[in-house]
């Protein structure tokens, strides 16, 4: 039995749930009542997190704010520090009880650990390979470069505050001033990246520089907290530091991320087929993300971040025809995930610490010197790499927010014992404030069209060219549309849709990538010139389907089926539609004047216009729409009603105007007799409007009671509480 893509996600999300609480409780080796307990706590909290991150998110946004800092605010307020261990019932300690000296459970904690995979391995997927590659001489100097700055500068920062916050001096090379450099390191590639995603920028120069770099930071930000870690170990050992096996660490970290980077490049082809053999989009989809999850922990395992891993496998599979397939069927994974692990980050900020003055001065320091150090330390080596100033300053504040690896580095030096509990405190706001500021001035730097580039590169690969095949109308552009992707589809390509708007659509297939857009009556097709043969080839055999469904057409339709839409008995409403959301009495004519069906439609459209549902310079347009509709079969129905309609862009959403013509008019109704009623109704070309549901509501309304009811009233008033009150009938 085949399960729907719908059931496969949601399995799989249960899966992820629920494995890190159970992998928990064995380790812990807790009692049944115990893990239940656990559970439950982790359900209702999940629950409460997913409708807080949305609220915060969608308040944000309105204040034209990017939503994932209205999902880490939201964390901030609902989480142990604040709201989350307020004693309600049933609940003496919270919802989000402190857990000793971690602020949240490890089973929430795990949940966002998965996340923060998830989000990297979609960032990986979204990169732009070719361009990464063009730019990574400016993401491995910005990102060294930012990595400098800011280790120099935050371990200073705490070395000159030392006596105000611990009563004594410390040395640059004390742990304590060592992990602050490296709390300073670390980028949050998931925040920017995320902002880059809603913005369309993750592709531009500035973002994949970012991306890159963010890359490289987080990797010496790890390489750089081993040889810490390393050098208190040794240290604590042997009263010595062992550079040899300082040295080992490090070599080993670079080592494997770079291996496994190239591995997965040049194997991606064989990657891509193996998981073609599963055959489903949604299965490939799920097995992908297995892969990014398993490469996540042995990251992990051999002393690399977990969100590398899954970088490197989304960068893996970023440049095969599986790409689109893979992201569309995870979507619904990470809109669930993905706000989780920004709110639990939130969480993590203790807001009692803000009463402490010093805390505030010193924390308030450190984090104006975390983004001076990123603009100082990535925007210099970002001029030096062909952007201007303006590219340079997106560059610096894309690489200034902190985030996960920040703050896994500084829950390591707590849990170790090497900072205090304040000092935790001020890295967590330090974290807090470069995400919540750089964010913004981001988006104000984005706000501008101008390129971020001194020398604009030609994007364009060599070789490309462009197909346009032009068609008589916008059904027959429609229909080979349509066909087109049927074909493309039977011989194995991916068609991803790009853009709906746009009706921009890309196919993939191995090595071969080419686009295509239905603008108006044409299909342009953008590919490499290979690919010419191949196109042609297919909009032959388009053609033939198009001919053979003409063929089919030779024999008249007996449009005396389709007629009985009116029915001549009375008839039980059961749509859920209303009349009231689209008709007025204003938008009612009880004695029409026109006696011809282009007078009656001319009549209606003025309707409109005089409501202000239409503007009067494209009245003209929608009668065009609406008489082009009747050259193709007449809308007069029978028993006297006629129900014109068209679709077109000069209305964003479904209108209607309705008029009585007591006498009657020819039509070219079905049953050949003179029609009385007319709703004569607009539907926007591109966007969703209920066309079908209304045109069904008003052939339910109209049965024979509900026609002689409207053929005896007077006033467009009588007329509409007829109407109105058989659509709600139930």
């Amino acid at each position: 039995m085949r399960i729907s893509a719908n059931k496969t996600i949601f399995v799989s999300i249960l899966s992820i749930l629920f494995l890190p609480t159970l992998a928990f409780a064995s380790a812990g080796k807790l009692t049944e009542l115990e893990i239940t307990h656990r559970m439950m706590f982790l359900v209702i909290q999940l629950g409460v997190i997913l409708f807080a991150t949305r609220i915060g998110g969608i308040i944000f946004e309105k204040i034209h704010m990017p939503a994932v800092l209205g999902e880490l605010v939201a964390g901030m307020i609902i989480g142990p520090y604040a709201l989350g261990r307020t004693p309600i019932i049933g609940f003496p300690h919270g919802i989000f009880p402190l857990y000793g000296d971690f602020p949240i459970s490890p089973e929430l904690y795990a949940l966002s650990a998965v996340a923060a995979v998830i989000l990297l391995f979609m960032v990986g997927l979204e990169t732009d390979l070719s361009l990464l590659l063009r730019y990574s001489f400016a993401g491995i100097i910005v990102g060294i470069g930012g990595v400098i700055a800011s280790f120099i500068l935050g371990a200073a920062t705490l070395v000159i505050f030392s006596p105000m916050l611990l009563g004594k001096q410390l040395s640059f090379f004390s742990p304590v001033s060592l992990f602050g450099g490296i709390v300073a390191t670390a980028t949050s590639v998931g925040i920017t990246a995320r902002i880059l995603s809603e913005k369309r920028k993750l592709d531009s120069p500035e973002g994949v520089t970012i991306l890159s770099a963010a890359v490289i930071d987080d990797v010496i930000g790890i390489i750089l907290l081993a040889v810490v870690m390393g050098i208190v170990a040794s240290t604590k050992k042997h009263g010595y530091v062992d550079w040899e096996h300082i040295l080992l660490i490090s070599v080993r970290a670079i080592v494997v991320w770079l291996v496994a980077t190239v591995i997965g490049l040049l194997g991606a082809r064989k990657i891509s087929f193996l998981l073609k053999l599963f055959r489903q989009r949604t299965a490939i989809a799920i097995m992908a993300l297995g892969l990014a999850l398993i490469l996540s922990g042995l990251f992990e395992q051999v002393g690399l971040a977990m969100i590398i891993g899954a970088y490197v496998m989304g960068l893996t599979l970023s440049n095969t025809d599986i790409k689109h397939a893979i992201r569309e069927r995870l979507d619904d994974i990470y809109e669930f995930l993905v706000p989780v692990f920004f709110c639990v980050t939130g969480m993590q900020l203790n807001v009692v610490s803000l009463l402490s003055p010093k805390l505030l001065i010193f924390a308030g320091v450190y984090a104006f010197v975390g983004i001076l150090s990123k603009l100082i330390g990535c925007g210099l080596p970002a001029l030096i790499a062909n952007f201007n100033l303006r590219g340079a300053l997106r560059v610096g504040f894309g690489m200034a927010p902190r985030g996960e690896v920040g703050l896994i580095i500084a829950g390591i030096a707590l849990s170790t014992g090497f900072i205090t509990h304040d000092l935790f405190a001020a890295m967590v706001i330090m974290v807090a404030a470069n995400t919540l500021i750089a964010p913004p001035a981001l988006v104000l730097l984005f706000r501008s069209p101008e390129s971020g580039v001194r020398h604009p590169e030609r994007l364009t690969p060599a070789g490309e060219t462009k197909l346009n095949f032009e068609f008589p109308s916008h059904q027959m552009a429609d229909f080979f549309l349509g066909k087109l992707r049927e074909i493309f589809e039977s011989e194995g390509f991916f068609v991803h849709n790009i853009s709906r708007t746009q009706r921009l659509y890309e196919c993939r297939k191995d090595e071969t990538v080419f686009d295509f857009q239905c603008t108006g009556t044409s299909l342009i097709f953008t590919c490499h010139e290979t690919d010419v043969p191949f196109i042609k080839t297919a909009m032959y055999e388009a053609f033939a389907a198009f001919e053979n469904t003409i063929n089919q057409l030779h024999k008249p339709l007996d449009a005396n089926t389709i007629g009985t839409l009116i029915d001549e008995k009375p008839t039980h409403i059961t749509q859920g539609i209303s009349l009231k959301h689209y008709i007025t009495p204003k938008l009612i004519e009880p004695n029409l004047k026109g006696n011809t069906k282009e007078q009656i439609v001319s009549e209606l459209v003025e309707l409109l216009v005089k409501n202000g549902l239409l503007r009067k310079k494209d009245a003209p347009q929608a009668i065009k729409a609406v008489l082009e509709r009747e050259e193709s079969m007449s809308t007069g129905m029978q028993y006297g009603i006629a129900i014109p309609h068209g679709k077109t862009d000069v209305v964003d959403d479904l209108v209607c105007a309705v008029g009585i013509k007591t006498e009657g008019i020819d039509f070219n109704a079905m049953d050949g007799k003179p029609s009385k009623i007319f709703f004569l109704t607009l539907s926007p070309t591109d966007k969703p409007a209920p066309h079908v549901h209304f045109m069904a509501t008003v052939s339910q309304v109209l049965d024979k009671q509900g026609r002689e009811k409207i053929l005896t009233c007077k006033t467009a008033e009588e007329i509409y509480k007829v109407l109105t009150r058989q659509s709600n009938m139930s």
